[in-house]
């Protein structure tokens, strides 16, 4: 982690810890992130999974869970509903997968018995940090909601919205990201876009500033926008990308975080509480910027 970026994790430090429940938490780089959350005063932690496993893993990576509380579970999808269980009681603040499958976290999360579905739509908003650029970009939707309608659209909006206004981003600049930048009736994301422009006029969509149809170079270069000749609110500052569909915002954050250098955190949000769900193969670093993200909200 260079100073730049350890910079930016502890500008996001909470005033007071919160407890994180993680679900199968024999993941080692779940563990190694919580444990530097917890020695930069972010978290504390309640570790639900085999306790032998997780013990033995803590031990062969020389990390010091001991003041982690472990709650013994005999299988992931007990570990999942414990976790669950833990945050819907309010013993914890933030629900966190480990390994085991999204799947099966979120069926436990969705239960309409012991989980803690909130009353929205339940969304993923991805947190890009560039030390290159010096830049923060809000994505949604690359996890979570596939093919989403208008109206699910303009919910995601309010998601992400609340999420970099945690951030600091008082009036946040939402691009709903078409291939063009001109409303084509044959091409459904520029009228979607061009309605939530339109929502955002009338304040059906608040606290924000929607322009679109916009194209990703508009939206992240002044300079392209300069030399389009295309002008409006968003002129490459914008601050939350929209996608039309999964594949896309998927698709993008993969190369942004791999040809671009593009440190990624992610949320879901529309929970009872966050839900930091990164991909058992993201790295620690990661991870460790999921938590800190979690703990703005």
């Amino acid at each position: 982690m260079n100073k730049e970026f350890l910079d930016v994790i502890k500008s996001m430090c909470p005033s007071e810890q919160r407890t994180v429940a993680l679900a199968a938490a024999d993941d080692v780089d779940a563990l190694r992130a919580l444990c530097v959350a917890r020695d930069m005063g972010f978290v504390n932690a309640l570790l639900c999974g085999d306790e032998n496993k997780i013990k033995k893993l803590a031990h062969e990576n020389d990390l010091d869970i001991s003041d982690f509380e472990i709650v013994h579970c005999d299988s992931d999808i007990d570990a999942a509903r414990v976790a669950v269980s833990l945050v819907r009681t309010g013993r914890a603040d933030i629900l966190m997968k480990g390994l085991i499958h999204s799947s099966d976290i979120l069926r436990a999360v969705l239960n309409r018995e012991s989980g803690i579905r909130g009353d929205g739509v339940l969304s993923h908003v991805s947190v890009l940090y560039s030390p290159l650029l010096k830049r923060r970009l809000f994505l949604t939707d690359i996890a979570m909601v596939m093919y989403p309608d208008l109206q699910t659209k303009s919910m995601l909006i309010r998601n992400a919205v609340g999420l970099a206004q945690s951030f600091g981003v008082t009036v946040p600049r939402v691009a709903p990201l078409c291939a063009v930048e001109v409303l084509n009736p044959a091409m459904p994301a520029t009228v979607d876009a061009d309605a939530l422009h339109q929502m955002n006029l009338r304040g059906e969509i608040a606290n924000c500033i929607v322009s679109g149809p916009i194209s990703f170079d508009i939206a992240v270069s002044r300079a392209a926008a300069v030399k389009k000749g295309v002008t409006g609110p968003i002129m490459g500052d914008a601050d939350i990308l929209l996608f039309d569909d999964i594949e896309a915002g998927n698709n993008t954050i993969k190369a942004m975080v791999q040809y671009g250098g593009w440190i990624f955190g992610g949320v879901v949000i529309g929970a009872r509480a966050p839900i930091v769900l990164n991909s058992r193969s993201d790295s620690e670093l990661s991870k460790l910027f999921s938590i800190a993200c979690a703990c703005g909200i």
